[in-house]
Parts: structure tokens; sequence; C-alpha cells
């Protein structure tokens, strides 16, 4: 059942803002027709009015302006005013309207060729941030702004964004087209503190519940109550587990003839399908007693129509006549209507089961009052709405523009089944962290038209295993659909691993959650946020850092060689070393280089000091439970150190949450792994494991707990998958250590164990795999064995593949 509102109607528009900036942060204002605010060193809001009348209200983009004021320096002199700080110099000839001669800021540091100088009005080169939508995209689409950029500085125009008034309702900007509102970010390189300013002032992440990082099932198919369950039941018996469960349009009345006599297409419904439901109330329960959250889908254009069940109750609402039972129009710039659409349509459905709203806004960004955006009132209410009755709230949505991070999780829409479509998710969704937006949910294996094709379905399910929200989706077909079992047995094999992975990886990902919204760094990001001065960093926009403790995805949004039947990826490994978590491979980095990998292998790397944290259970259960063992990935040949943040999801923000911390740290010198103690509520005795990626075999190995006796293990198994240590349970008021001895190394690849079933299952001719294997084992250097390749002409994505290993290393 859903929790019932503690909260009167009006707590609605309870959003804490602190729109009005410390005086002393600014400078001009008053009379004048400027006005500059110093928000941060790197973060200034410049303003000019015509009639000195400037805007004090919170933006859908800056809900915070009353920060810590920075240090500055303001001198006047001849006319001309300069205000000084750590990372920027602003040259304004005072008095003047905004223009590229009268106004200018010069980043410090050198990001181009000779410097790095802002002038207003001119266009700022900009590394792009995300969209509205996907929508019957087919590759790669146009990018909205940013805070980022290689020149070091560039801007939002905030002139025309809707407003929040005294009472938190939306408002709209004061007339006059002479009216300027923007900000200038000059963090020159240092993109995590451009977007960690971008946060200070538009208000950070929140944390999400635990659930939502789990599976999402989702299909728009006209299911029954016993279809639905059923197919969750196939779920469970597969050993697939899921957290959540979307219901598509289909759950209201839509084909029938009270619809059709309004002359309406039936997208807009509240009433359910008592056809497919006739029992909603038990259907919602049932899948809760599965431990699956619920969703239900949203078209709100239509209003509410004379056939609706809730009809009566919303027009005594909203004093509406029903003598000639004409609709009710959707306003939600009205607040008597988006009071009631909250609580006289959505709070019964909530109360029968629904945990959150699917918003389905695809009606563009007009509105009754000009300037108001109805996805951002949507999309704002349905957040502070959400979070009256639920501890950690939660909504769906598109993108309305910059600000939006504050309401995940974001839909990204109707794409098309393609693998150009697949090729541009990586990169959209890593550059969306560039404006802070780090929750992209997409429909995983394309949406709609394409065609079945069982290698690009099995790809992006591994993309979404390491993305942000996995939420398996399709259209209204027979045809396209996303149950493993309905692929060829090699698909389905795969599918059904990384499916299973991504809830093994809910350690890791809800630690990664927990520091997002603390600590400010989304979890993807381009590569350049870690390797600014490198240009490879910039080259490589489909691959991206995932989470904070050393891992890089290389996706493979390509089909494989079917000669070969090795799919392959160009990437950039910055320096360092790094080992392959799937195939146990190691590779120096500082290079470019091909990656291939067969159908079940997807190039996920770990560099040296890497410590990731999975659920030790090979089949985890549906929901988020925090789970009983832990199975810890380490990389040797660095010191690491990770702590695995818990709770019990009833801290209402990441301020307010009694976290249970468990330390996990390496020591390279020593080659000691200690783990905990652990502290907080939820604290336990759990059981431990330690998989030490292509650790070369050490002579011995000790653990202990606390410091009782150590005991030598017999050396266990040195898989090709790393070597396991087993701890066992451990109190969480306990300290468990695992040492290696001194300066463990990674080991070299087998050459011949990773090329042989290269050879061995491509199809070529056999005196070809002779030759190319005698070259392979040869005992020579590594530069003969590339010459020898090079010479014998072999074919270039079968050379690569059998480079990538030779010259790993």
């Amino acid at each position: 059942m859903g929790e019932p509102s503690p909260q009167p109607t009006s707590h609605r528009s309870d959003f804490p803002t602190r729109p009005v900036a410390n005086p002393e942060a600014i400078v001009g204002g008053g009379s004048s027709k400027f006005r500059f605010t110093v928000l941060t060193p790197g973060l200034l809001r410049y303003e000019w009015a015509i009639d000195s009348q400037f805007e004090d209200r919170a933006s859908v983009f800056a809900i915070n302006r009353e920060l810590p004021v920075p240090a500055f320096r303001q001198v006047s002199k001849n006319g001309t005013l300069e205000i000084i700080t750590d990372l920027f110099h602003l040259t304004y000839e005072e008095g003047a309207q905004f223009s590229s001669s009268s106004l200018s800021a010069g980043v410090k540091g050198t990001f181009g060729c000779h410097s790095s100088v802002w002038r207003y009005g001119e266009a700022c080169e900009n590394l792009g941030g995300t969209a509205r939508t996907l929508d019957e995209a087919d590759g790669r689409i146009p990018l909205g702004p940013g805070v980022v950029s290689k020149k070091g500085y560039t801007t939002i125009d905030d002139s025309s964004s809707m407003l929040f008034d005294a009472e938190g309702f939306v408002a709209t900007r004061k007339s006059g087209s002479e009216r300027v509102d923007g900000y200038l970010f000059t963090y020159g390189h240092d993109y995590a503190g451009a977007v960690k300013a971008l946060y200070a002032l538009s208000g950070n992440q929140p944390l999400l519940p635990r659930w939502a990082l789990g599976n999402w099932w989702s299909r728009y198919y006209a299911y029954s109550d016993k279809e639905y369950l059923q197919l969750m039941d196939r779920f469970e018996a597969e050993k697939i587990p899921f957290s959540v469960a979307v219901l598509d349009m289909d759950w209201h009345v839509v084909d029938d003839p009270m619809v059709k006599a309004t002359g309406k297409t039936g997208w807009t419904g509240y009433t359910w399908n008592k056809d497919l439901f006739p029992e909603p109330e038990k259907f919602l329960e049932a899948l809760h007693e599965r431990k699956l959250k619920v969703s239900l889908n949203d078209h709100p254009a239509d209003g509410v129509q004379n056939y609706e069940d809730l009809y009566p109750a919303m027009a005594e609402a909203m004093s509406h006549s029903t003598e000639h039972k004409d609709p009710i129009h959707f306003d939600i710039t009205d607040r008597s209507f988006l009071n009631a659409f909250f609580d006289v349509l959505h709070r019964p459905l909530e109360d029968q089961g629904v945990d959150f709203w699917w918003v389905d806004w695809q009606q563009g960004s007009h509105s009754r009052i000009p300037g108001i955006d109805p996805l951002w009132v949507l999309n704002h209410f349905h957040f502070v709405d959400n979070k009256l009755h639920h501890k950690r709230p939660l909504t769906f949505s598109r993108y309305a523009g910059p600000g939006s991070h504050r309401y995940p999780v974001g839909f990204s829409g109707d794409t098309i089944v393609t693998w150009d479509s697949l090729a541009f998710q990586p990169e959209f969704t890593a550059t969306a962290s560039n404006i802070g937006y780090g929750w992209w949910s997409h429909d995983i294996g394309g949406h709609m038209f394409g065609g079945k094709d069982d290698e690009l379905s099995t790809r992006w399910v591994q993309l979404g295993c390491f993305s942000p929200i996995l939420r398996l989706h399709s259209s209204n077909s027979q045809w396209t659909r996303k149950e493993p079992w309905t692929y060829g047995p090699e698909a389905e094999k795969v599918m059904t691993k990384f499916l299973r992975y991504r809830h093994r990886l809910l350690p890791y990902l809800y630690t990664m959650n927990a520091q997002s919204a603390t600590e400010g760094l989304p979890l993807v990001r381009p590569m350049y946020w870690s390797y600014p001065e490198l240009d490879e960093a910039y080259e490589v926009p489909n691959q991206y850092l995932f989470g904070h403790s050393g891992l890089l995805v290389m996706p493979i949004t390509a089909p494989q060689d079917p000669v070969l039947r090795l799919a392959k990826t160009k990437g950039w490994l910055p320096p360092g070393r790094y080992v392959d978590i799937f195939t146990g491979a190691v590779y120096n980095g500082d290079r470019n280089l091909w990656i291939s990998r067969t159908l079940e292998e997807f190039p996920v790397f770990a560099k040296e000091g890497s410590i990731i944290t999975l659920d030790a259970a090979s089949e985890p259960e549906n929901g988020e439970s925090n789970p009983e063992n832990i199975e810890i990935l380490i990389v040797v040949g660095a010191d690491g150190e990770f702590e695995l943040l818990e709770d019990d999801g009833r801290g209402s923000s990441s301020e307010e949450v009694k976290w249970t911390r468990t330390p996990i740290k390496y020591s390279q010198a020593d080659g000691t792994v200690t783990i905990g103690p652990s502290t907080g509520p939820v604290a336990k005795p759990r059981g431990w494991s330690v998989r030490f990626l292509a650790l070369d075999k050490p002579s011995e190995i000790h653990v202990s707990v606390d410091s009782g006796k150590t005991k030598k293990l017999v050396q266990p198994e040195n898989e090709r998958k790393g070597l396991v240590v087993k701890v066992g349970k451990v109190s969480p008021s306990s300290q468990a250590t695992i040492s290696l001895g001194s300066n463990p190394n990674l080991r070299q690849n087998d050459l011949e164990a990773f090329i042989r079933p290269i050879l061995a299952d491509a199809q070529i001719k056999f005196q070809l795999k002779e030759q190319i294997w005698q070259i392979v084992v040869a005992k020579v250097p590594t530069t003969r064995k590339v010459s020898s390749l090079l010479a014998l002409g072999v074919e270039e994505n079968l050379r690569e593949a059998v480079l990538e290993y030779v010259l790993a290393e």
C-alpha cells in the first residue's frame, strides 16, 4: 500500500530556497543598471536592467544565491570597474550596456592559444550538456550547454527561465526585453569544480532510493494483471532480479466507446481498465510482495474527461459545472488545478499502492502563461509532492533544462532501435554530467522501429548494466520484446548474466549514489573530467568513468565481424595499469588501442588501487536489500580505499541519513587489505570475500580477524578472473585483514590463453591460424611479433584482435 500523505496540501509549496545573495557579494545594483554578484571564486552572476529592477526571486536554475562570500577585490578607476578573484579578472565600462566591448573577463590560467578571455555576447565554446529528449532520435542529436569548456569559461543564460514566487508557486519574469540575467563559470579545466559550483547555486542531486538502482521492467503493452504477475514470476524462476515494475498507459481505459465519444485518443487517463485489472489494489499489493516498487505512466495533457471515475470529485474541487459533462482542461499553471491534480487524481491511486509516477509530457513548452513551461511545473511539483509521503522522493520524466538534476530520474524518450542510437547513448549520458544531470534512464534495447537483432539488444543490456539506471522498455508491438528468453540461446545467456550483475553492483552503486548527493560527482563522467590536459581524453566521447573508484567503461556499440565473431571498439587508457574485470587481461595505459570482444564480454577496466564492492550472490533476488555477503574486487599495484555506505532507507536526504560505514583499505607496500569495523545502525555480521583481479601468484596468504589467530591459507586457485580469498563471517565491530606479502604484482598476460580462443573461433583458413599461432608463441621480442604479423598481411580486424594482447603490456 502507498503511504498516505502526512502533510496538508499547502506543504506542496514548501520548497526551500535562498535566492537573495549576501549584500557583501554584490557590486552595483541599487539605482545602477548593472549588478554583479560574486557567488564563488569562479562563478559570477551578471545582470542588466534598463529600469534598475533586478531579480531576487529564485529561478528554476538558481535557487540558492545566498552563498558564503568569496574573497574578491573591487577596483574602480577612470570609469572602469574591475572585479578580481582567484579565478577570474572582470573588466566593465561602468554604466555601459553590456556588449563584447564593455564587459569581459580573463580566466586565470592558459586555456587558449594565448589567453582565455570571455566577452559578453560572443559565442562560448562548450563541451555540451544534454537535451530535453531523445524522442525519435536515430543517432546523434544537438545538445544544450553545460558549464564546462576547454577554454576555461562558459555561460548559462537565465534571462527567460521560470521563477518561483514567495509562496513556492511558479511565476514569470518582469516585462521588458532589455534585461540580462546570466552566470559566468570560470573554472578553467576544473570541470568537477564547475559542476560543484552549479550544485551550490542550483541545488544538489538528491539521494535516490536504493531500489531505483536495480533493474526496471517496462513495456508498452496491454497487460492483464495475471499476465504481468506471471511475467514477474517467470523472471523470478529464471533468477533474473528486478526492483521496479512500470506500467505504461494501458493500465487505464483507452480503447473504449466512452473514450471515443469524447473525441479524445485515450492517452490521458486515471480510471483503471477493470477488464485488465479487476482488482487494482490486490494487483499492486502482489507486486509489492514480490519486492517491486510500482510506477504508472501519466500523459496528463488531455485533462479529465467525463467518463473518469474521479471526474465528479475533480469537478467539485475545481468548482466545475458537470451539467454538460464538459471536460476539465489541463492547466498546470492554475493553482487550484495543480492541487486537485495531485490530491484528487493521483492520491487515490497512490493510496492503492502506486509508488511514483512516470510523467510522459510530450506537448512542448507552452502553457496558458507565456514563459511557463508545463514540463518544468510537472517535474517540480511531482517531486515535491512525492516527498510529502516518501522518504526518498522520485519522479520519472523528461529533462526540462538546467536545474533539472534536482528531479531525478530522467526519461530520455523513444529512440529508434538501431546501432546508431546505441552508439550515441554512452556519450549522451556522460556529457549530461557537464550540466549536473547524473541520472538518465534510457529505453534499453531501443523503443521502436528498427528490427530484431540479438547482438544489438545484448550490447544495449550490457551498456544498461553500467548506466545510471537500467530500464528495459519497448514499443507497443508484439515483436519488440525484451525478455531474454525471446532471443537466441547465446544472447539470452549474456543478457541474463548482465541483468544479474546489475543487482550484484548495488553495494557499489548505492555508495556512488550517496557520494553523488553529498560530494557533487555524478556517477557517469566524461574522461576529460579526470584528464583535462590530455588531448586523448576529448577524443573518446564513447567511453566514460563509472563511479569514483577507478572503473572505466568502453562500450561496444558496433556489430561484430562475422569472420572473427568479435566486435571491437577504439578506446584510450590513461596513464597507469588496468585490468579488464571480466576477462582478467592486464593493460599498460597511456595509449590508444582497439579492444575486441566476444558477445559475452564487455570492456570494463579497473585501475591499480581500485576497490569495487559487489553482492556476493551470483543470483541476487528481487528488491534492494543490503546483502548478507559482500565480494570485493581489488586491483593491486597502488594504494586504494573505499567506504561502503549503507542505511535503512529512512532518512529523507543525504544530510539526514544515519549511515552505516565500512572502510575498506588496500596498502600496496605491505600487500594488506583491511575490512571494517562497520559503524552505524544497520551494521551486522556478514560474510566477506576478496577477489584479487589478475594477481601474480603470491607465495602465501594470511587472514586474521582483529588481533586473533592468523590463518595461513592453502593457496587458492588463481583463476583467469581472479584469485578469491574467503574471509568468512565477520562481526561488524571487528576488522578483518588479508596479507599478500610486500608489493604484490599484477601477473603478465598469458598470450596463448587469450589468443587461442580468438583463432579457434575465427572463420579463416587453418594454415593462416597456424601461421599466426607460431608468431604468438615464438620466444622473440614483442616488436618482432608485431612486425611478423604486419608482414603476414592479416586482415585488419583479426590483426587488431591479436595485437591487443601482444601489445597489452
